[in-house]
């Protein structure tokens, strides 16, 4: 046991102010505290302070100081608590049961001095201790006290055992005294029990001794007996002070001390039966502990201090968290505390016996509870909080548990079922049996309550599979066992344990009574079966047929009704019952007759008044006729007689009713003149029992009251006349001769001679008497008769006369007799045979006929034979000397040694035919010894040999076939053999056959025949191993062509040839298979590969579903473009990725243009918008024609290009006319310059630059003139020339102006390599500055040219950084740029960036963006109104990021006045509790409830988003800062009202919810200062009309005319609001901006008022309800207490209520049922939404047995 310090209760003071006593309720909810100002402070067991209240003086004259608190104690049911007080009186206070319940003085004793302590151990009884030495006891039922015991030393100290029915009282003197209430058995001793060495203040009474410690500073623990067993002495230590008190924990297995600053804690130790000590609880400042009190639950202690502070410690050994729902706390060895994280709800296990507990389980769906000890099980029901403990010795832990009924626990163990019933520790009963299935097993206990029993416990379970056996388990004994001919699969006790229902395997459904022990059929085929709850109504279904036995007493009395389905359920509630049965895709509802179902109700009930009532407004059917009769049959039971009269005239039953008639004349008679009740008369209870024909109790009532004649006169109405005369007999009543002859004179005159005769022969007159018995035909009794009277016998005709009429009715054995006992043997022989009775004809042939006795031994066998006694006959054959048939009796008779022992003593050949058939018996009975031997005597060798084949004894076999036979016939036996048993079907004997005679080949042969494939592997594999892959190769071919594609595959792959598998399943369209086996083993690519063509297989959206599964559609849209499937390609990508297909019909062109159809590729490329490949196309294949169509229908800008190709297609055909004219019209008259020029047609270009190029000529005629001059002196080639010399003579300036002259347009290479020389010399022999001028003019002309790399070195060179990373920049080489601003001039890094951001922007490269400036990026999404894009990006970045462009676009939407799409946005993200969201999530909220025509079924589904939106976003915000802020409090009020919307939206698309959807829009009218007003009255107004609530309608609708008014005006000033005083519902609202109606609508409604009006047939009152309020609203207008609203319909929930987990979340029970009913009932989807929103915001539903799965 360990303490931890959890809180402070009550903070100390800083002088003394004791906390004088402590205590804590029984039931763990409340804890009390004194202190020394006599006040009681009350908490709750979390701590907190809850009430108090003052205590009183024995007399108010005294004052309040005039006493202090000594000790107080609360009552076992919680709900008082006892004070004792120094002022010699001991008040008992009521607190009640509820916080703040009112506190008063119910029980007053006054003492002789003053009660020092108190216990409260039992109902009624205070125990308490006075300073004057006495222990008393105080009665609060009787008010009176009365002493337990005295002594002369005062009180110090009081403790109780755990169970509480002894105490411990400690005295001053030490002296410590126990005593008993109940000893329980133990045994113990009462009085003194020992003495302590100093007075006992801290005592305590654990499990297993007794503690005691006081001022010595020591600890001692005391045996039962009051030895000491232990002594903790801590004497020695200086800091420990004395002992001022000690308390027990409620186990009894700890115990702490309290004494100075600490506390010292104990736990006994079972193993060593000891005690050992914790470390102890040492507190700085404590001070002296005064008080400890324990919880009883044993998880807390509290420690109450001479300073007065109150401190709270949790005790535990271990906590345990199980499946994350339960938390198992064990506050000691024995005691275990189970919570229900889910719920809070609490369960205390603790064993009985204190053993400790080694392991807890939660089973059956998280209800029951099972733990173990050592010797016993722990059963509990979470639910109903009942718990047992069973002794259960160490079983291994096998146990097997079923919890399907909720009363009992079933227990199976080693084929033994054990029951357990929840709050017994006792085991219910236990039975053999290995049924373990629920439906195979029956207990009822006590379900239904019946008239004279009051425990009902029945049990009904399978001895074996064919018979049941039912059980009292209240008694112990046997009620009954069945047999039945079929196996039983299903059966079940009605509630009251009468009757049994049960099914075979045949579909036969029977019933057994069990009060009478009959069984009856009831019906066949039955598929369903079901006792309707509540009742003993049965349904069921036989084939196309309800059937229903509302009367079971009367099994014939069945009602049926054709079904086109199956019954699957049975449902009873709110007194209707209804069969549930499906048919087909739809659940039919089947109601059942109620009326007859109250019947039995009545009945069980006992009110048999109400039952005639009913009955008698039924028609007569046979199921009404069957109640009569049950009516009858208990009312007779009951003595209410008339009503069994009326019974009687219903069911026509005259006889009855006449005999009840009269019955009840007499009882009324008797009544009248005696008073009382006149059915207990003896007259009406003898004629009861005649009723019942009981009449030997009829007999006994008549004789106890000595009325004998009419008793006599009852046997004479019934002729039972030997009754009659027995009474006559006993009584000697004078007329018995007379009665006599009566009755000898009826049985004459109704022909019963028998029984005339049987009088006479009682008369001694038996030759009468003989003549009577032939007369009725009974000539063997007058045989008996004869025989046992010589006197008869010896008249012959007399015999003769016996003996024809014995012949006549073949009663030959008598007739012998008859004959032997006249001495005419022969006859009696003759007839002794005749009749079979051999044993008397051979006695008499020994004596009269001994030649005959042998021929008699014989005919006595064969009649043995005859009738089937075989034993018996073998012996009469062997006296008989009949050898043979001896044998064939025998044999027949299964007598095979007897037979053997005959047959080798026969000579005779013929018998040797019968060692056949014994051997073949020693044969079957596995002696193969014998049965060789005789095998082998009878010459059937062979027959031996197939014993041993067939034995599977080949060893013996072959070495009798080898004795016997060549090896060719050995080997032609075996092969015979072995087909013989391959046709039998014995394959593995059969090849243990060739395999002896080394033929696998055969054996391969014969498996492969038979198909049995594994074998022929097996066997090729052994045999033949260098053809095993051929092989299964070959049988998986085969195996394919049989469709055994398992087979085949496995084949295929044991022979690594997995893709023949695919193949195969490819080719029988089994795509699952062949995918899963290239999965397996063909890798990656063939798996993809098959999944593509699979897809291609399948085609469309099956297609696209496949792939997307596989996650292949990009690879599929891929490889399906490369492979030319087009036509699939097009098809995926229009399904999953519609960017894909213009890629697709590139490619497909391109594909085209290689095939040479290029009308057809021209139009692919023009779809995959890429008309200017089309154009290429063209030109590459000259075909200008097309390529100028395409390019001016699509592409325009390519014209040019098209017509410069074709014009310089002609220029290399000489065409320079057709070329000078395409250059024109593409508008390049300078390519025709330049073309003219390199023609050398010089006048041809002079001519078109005159005229197209004006501003050129002059340098055309410059260019001219330098050609001329190089053709003449210089040219190009000279300026070069010239630059090298002044190079070369070191005129470098020269030289780079030379360099810088060289003009050749045509030669950029050269005019590059010209202005790098120049440059590479001003860099290396130029003054800087002049070098700086050449780079700057170079470094343009090669940036013109596209050279960058060179330019940028060039400015590099002479440190032009910024020029460098211009030219970078212009050549996109942003790398580059980074990388020289980084190294060479860090400053110009934000240049370059800021300029890369530009670029990115004007070129509109966004998601290139992204990875530069992510913020800057999603700014430029959102301006573009790109907010998916946006979204998305932010989506990867974090989750602050998303939510704040998540908060930018609803903003947005909500502006352009879409708040449903804006609720979505937050419904896809989430709601983060942002304070700078709350705006958005409130202008969200208003403008949905804003909107118009959204309170229909249609609109559920918004509702149910903005109602889960704000569920999330509060239980985001109660993990937040923001909880329980005031903006949490407005979203939980938000979330209340769209709960409301949208379960009214659920409810009007169910007819029968309307009145709940009504209750909705009442209940939103106390939102209205969130909800448009006007809207609220409105629609609560036309719910309340449409379910005819018309007074609430017409105020509602009167009140929204006023406000339609007043928002015309403008102000609400002027608002009545009368009608709505004492309501919660609020008057200052805020003004609607305009109306929720058009005015047509409000016309309408206007009509509508002032008609309601006119007709003055309405009050304009509320209705109110039980608390004389508004019904609907939550606060009571008299004591404005506020109730809870129900979470289904916003009304208030004052009774009936149905509690959910959630603290506040209840629903009023009726409308509760409604909602799941009709949810049931029409499967609504909404409302199976609902119930799914309830349970998850009210912490799970109440058990309904619904799933909306």
């Amino acid at each position: 046991m360990q303490l931890k310090y959890l809180k402070t209760l009550l903070m100390p003071q800083e002088g003394p102010s004791k906390v004088t006593c402590m205590a804590w309720a029984p039931n763990n909810t409340k804890f009390a505290v004194c202190t020394v100002d006599r006040v009681v402070l009350l908490y709750d067991e979390q701590g907190e302070k809850r009430d108090k209240f003052s205590t009183k003086p024995v007399d108010s004259k005294y004052g309040k100081d005039s006493y202090v608190v000594k000790d107080m104690a609360f009552s076992p049911d919680s709900t008082k608590i006892a004070i004792g007080q120094s002022d010699n009186i001991i008040f008992v206070y009521r607190i009640g049961e509820e916080w703040g319940d009112k506190k008063a003085i119910c029980n007053k004793f006054v003492q002789t001095s003053a009660a020092v302590c108190l216990l409260w151990p039992s109902e009624h009884a205070v125990v308490y201790g006075l300073v004057e030495g006495k222990v008393r006891l105080a009665n609060t039922q009787t008010n009176k006290s009365s002493t337990i015991y005295g002594t002369e030393s005062c009180v110090v100290s009081l403790a109780s055992n755990v169970s509480g029915k002894g105490l411990l009282s400690g005295h001053a003197d030490g002296t410590v005294v126990r005593y008993f209430f109940d000893d329980e058995g133990s045994g113990e001793s009462q009085g003194k029990l020992f003495t302590h060495p100093c007075p006992p203040y801290a005592l305590a009474w654990a499990a297993n001794s007794i503690m005691v410690g006081g001022c010595d500073k020591k600890v001692v623990a005391y045996g039962r007996e009051g030895h000491i067993l232990q002594t903790f002495d801590y004497g020695r230590d200086r800091t420990e002070r004395e002992f001022s008190v000690a308390a027990t924990s409620p186990s009894g297995q700890s115990v702490v001390f309290g004494s100075y600053d600490r506390l010292r804690v104990f736990n006994w130790a079972p193993r060593r039966s000891a005690w050992d000590e914790a470390k102890p609880k040492e507190i700085v400042n404590l001070y002296t502990i005064t008080s400890l009190a324990w919880k009883k639950d044993g998880s807390r202690l509290c420690a109450g201090t001479l300073c007065g502070g109150v401190e709270l410690f949790d005790c535990c050994l271990r906590r345990v968290i199980y499946k994350n729902k339960f938390e198992m706390t064990y506050v000691g060895l024995s005691q275990v505390i189970v919570r229900n994280l889910s719920t809070g709800t609490r369960v205390v296990l603790k064993s009985h016996y204190g053993y400790e507990i080694e392991e807890v389980k939660i089973m059956g769906k998280d209800r029951y509870l099972v733990a173990r000890t050592f010797d016993t099980l722990l059963l509990g029901d979470l639910l109903t909080n009942k718990l047992s403990e069973v002794p259960w010795p160490g079983s291994g832990g096998n146990e097997k548990f079923f919890f399907e009924n909720e009363s009992v626990c079933m227990i199976f163990n080693a084929g033994e079922l054990s029951l357990v019933e929840y709050s017994n520790n006792e085991i219910l009963g236990s039975v053999r049996t290995e049924f373990m299935n629920p439906h195979l097993i029956s207990v009822r206990l006590n379900e239904r309550n019946q008239r004279g029993v009051e425990d009902n416990k029945k049990l009904a379970y399978l001895i074996d599979i064919k018979t049941i056996c039912i059980v009292d388990l209240a008694g112990g004994f046997n009620l009954g066992t069945i047999s039945q001919n079929s196996k039983i699969d299903w059966l079940e006790l009605n509630e009251t344990g009468h009757k049994l229902l049960f099914r075979d395997k045949k579909l036969r459904l029977h019933l057994y009574d069990i009060d009478t022990g009959t069984k009856t059929t009831l019906l066949n085929f039955c598929s369903y079966v079901q006792w309707v709850p509540g009742s003993d109504v049965v349904v069921a279904q036989n084939r196309g047929n309800l059937c229903i036995w509302y009367s079971i007493d009367s099994p014939e009395s069945i009602t049926m009704f054709p079904i086109r389905g199956d019954i699957v359920d049975l449902e009873r509630a709110d007194q209707k019952t209804d069969v549930i049965v499906t048919e087909g895709v739809k659940t039919v509802t089947y109601t059942l007759d109620e009326g007859l179902i109250e019947f039995g109700t009545a009945i069980d009930d006992g009110d048999y008044d109400r039952a005639t009532a009913f009955l008698e407004t039924l028609e007569m059917s046979p199921e009404t006729e069957a109640m009569w009769k049950t009516l009858s049959k208990l009312a007779l039971k009951t003595n209410q007689l008339h009503i069994a009269e009326r019974c009687s005239a219903a069911l026509g039953d005259v006889s009855t009713l006449r005999f009840l008639h009269q019955t009840n004349k007499i009882a009324d008679k008797v009544s009248q003149e005696l008073g009382g009740d006149g059915t207990v008369f003896f007259q009406v209870q003898a004629r009861l029992a005649m009723l019942d024909k009981n009449f030997k109790l009829a007999e006994m009532h008549y004789m106890e009251q000595n009325s004998i004649d009419e008793a006599i006169e009852m046997y004479q109405e019934l002729h039972m006349w030997d009754d009659c005369i027995a009474v006559a007999e006993a009584k000697g009543h004078p007329e018995l001769d007379s009665l006599r002859g009566k009755h000898y004179q009826w049985l004459t005159e109704t022909g019963q001679d028998e029984k005339a005769g049987e009088v006479r022969e009682s008369e001694g007159d038996f030759q009468g008497a003989i003549n009577l018995y032939l007369k009725a035909g009974l000539p063997a009794k007058a045989a008996r008769l004869a025989i046992s009277h010589a006197d008869i016998t010896n008249n012959s005709d007399t015999v003769s006369r016996i003996a024809a009429s014995l012949i006549k009715g073949e009663f030959y054995e008598r007739a012998g007799d008859l004959y032997e006992t006249i001495r005419n043997n022969q006859r009696a022989l003759e007839c002794y045979c005749k009749g079979g009775a051999f044993r008397k004809a051979v006695e008499l042939a020994r004596l009269a006929f001994p030649a005959e006795v042998v021929k008699l031994e014989e005919t006595w066998g064969d009649y043995l034979v005859q009738q089937k006694q075989m034993d018996a006959a073998i012996n009469h054959f062997i006296e008989a000397g009949c050898s043979l048939k001896a044998i064939e009796a025998a044999i027949a008779a299964r007598q095979w040694k007897k037979a053997v022992h005959i047959l080798e003593l026969q000579e005779d050949s013929s018998a040797v035919k019968y060692y056949v058939k014994i051997a073949q018996y020693y044969t079957s009975i596995q002696d193969y010894e014998v049965a060789e031997q005789l095998f082998v005597k009878g010459g059937h060798l062979k027959d031996a040999i197939d014993m041993y084949t067939t034995a599977g004894r080949w060893e013996e076999a072959h070495k009798l076939a080898v004795e016997c036979m060549t090896e060719e016939e050995v080997l032609a036996l075996y092969i015979s053999r072995a087909q013989e048993l391959e046709r039998d079907g014995k394959f593995k004997e059969a090849e243990r056959l060739f395999a002896t005679v080394k033929q696998p080949d055969l054996a391969i042969t014969m498996y492969k025949k038979n198909r049995m494939f594994d074998d022929v592997i097996r066997l090729v594999a052994k045999h033949h191993p260098d053809l095993l892959i051929e092989t299964r190769v070959h049988l998986a071919k085969e195996l394919e062509a049989e469709s055994r594609f398992s087979e085949a595959e496995y084949h295929f792959i044991e022979a690594e040839e997995w893709k023949a598998a695919v193949h195969m399943y490819r080719v029988n369209d089994m795509w699952e298979e062949a995918y899963r086996v290239a999965k397996s083993h063909g890798g990656a690519g063939a798996q993809k590969q098959v999944a593509y063509l699979w897809a291609r297989s399948l085609g469309g959206e099956a297609a696209f579903k496949l792939l997307n599964k596989f996650g292949l559609l990009e690879y599929a849209i891929e490889f399906a473009s490369n492979n030319f499937s087009f036509d699939f390609a097009f098809d995926l990508a229009r399904l999953s990725n519609k960017e894909k297909i213009p890629e697709i019909h590139l490619k497909h062109a391109i594909f085209l243009e290689d095939e040479g159809k290029f009308p057809e590729a021209e139009v692919e490329f023009i779809t995959a918008g890429k008309p200017k490949e089309a154009v290429l196309m063209y030109i590459h294949n000259k075909d200008w024609p097309s390529a100028l169509r395409v390019a001016e229908g699509h592409n325009p800008e390519t014209v040019p290009e098209i017509l410069v190709s074709q014009a310089k297609f002609c220029f290399e055909q000489k065409d320079f006319l057709k070329a000078e004219a395409f250059l024109l019209r593409a508008q390049k008259p300078e390519l025709a310059v330049k073309y003219y020029k390199d023609a050398d047609l010089w006048s041809d270009a002079m001519r078109i630059c005159k005229e197209y190029l004006p501003n050129k000529l002059s340098m055309l005629q410059e260019e001219y003139e330098e050609e001329t001059s190089k053709k003449g002196i210089r040219g190009v080639g000279g300026l070069l020339e010239q630059a090298k010399e002044w190079e070369q003579s070191g005129e470098h300036s020269r030289a780079v102006e030379c360099y810088l002259k060289v003009k050749d347009e045509s030669n950029a290479a050269l005019m590059e390599k010209c202005w790098m020389k120049a440059a590479e010399l001003s860099i290396k022999f130029l003054s800087a500055d002049r070098a700086e001028e050449v780079i700057r003019l170079v470094g343009p002309q090669l940036t013109k040219l596209e050279k960058y790399n060179a330019a940028a070195e060039l400015y590099l060179n002479i440190n032009l950084i910024k020029e460098a990373i211009d030219v970078f920049i212009e050549a996109q080489e942003w790398n580059k740029a980074k990388r020289v601003a980084k190294e060479l001039e860090p400053r110009y890094e934000d240049y370059v960036d800021h300029k890369y951001k530009e670029h990115l922007k004007n070129q509109g490269k966004v998601d290139t963006l992204v990875g530069v400036d992510v913020m800057a990026a999603l700014d430029m999404y959102a301006e573009r109104g790109q907010w998916e894009k946006c979204l998305e990006t932010a989506s990867k970045q974090n989750f602050k990021i998303l939510h704040k462009y998540v908060a930018r676009y609803a903003s947005h939407l909500i502006k352009v006045e879409d708040a449903p799409k804006a609720l979505q946005l937050y419904v896809q993200h989430g709601a983060p509790p942002n304070p700078q969201n709350f705006n958005i999530y409130k202008r969200l909220f208003l403008d949905l409830i804003n909107l118009p025509d959204t309170d229909g079924p249609e609109s559920y589904r918004m509702w149910a988003d903005l109602r889960n939106f704000l569920l999330q976003l509060c239980e985001n915000m109660s993990r937040s800062a923001e909880a329980n802020s005031p903006a949490h409090e407005d979203f939980e009020q938000m979330l209340l009202i769209a709960n409301y919307y949208a379960t009214r939206s659920a409810t009007k698309g169910v007819a029968q919810l309307a009145s709940l959807a009504a209750k909705l829009s009442v209940s939103l009218l106390r939102h209205t200062e969130l909800v448009p007003a006007d809207k609220a009255f409105y629609e609560a107004g036309l719910a309340c009309r449409a379910v005819g609530w018309e007074n609430m309608a017409f105020i509602f609708l009167n009140h929204f005319l006023d406000l339609c008014d007043a928002v015309d005006e403008g102000t609400l000033d002027a608002l009545d609001h009368s009608d709505f005083l004492d309501t919660d519902i609020p008057f200052e609202v805020p003004v609607p901006s305009k109306l929720c109606v058009t005015d047509t609508q409000r016309e309408q409604i206007r009509d509508w008022v002032l008609m309601v009006s006119m007709d003055n047939r309405l009050e304009q009152v509320l209705p109110r309800d039980e608390r004389n309020s508004y019904e609907a609203s939550l606060v009571a207008a008299n004591t404005g207490l506020h109730s809870l609203p129900c979470v289904l319909t916003g009304y208030p929930v004052l009774r009936d209520k149905i509690e959910f987990s959630s603290v506040g979340k209840v629903a009023i029970k009726k409308d509760w049922n409604k909602f799941l009913l009709a949810t049931k009932t029409t499967h609504s989807s909404e409302c199976q939404d609902v119930l799914k929103f309830i349970s998850h915001w009210s912490g799970g539903l109440p058990g309904s047995g619904f799933s909306f799965s």
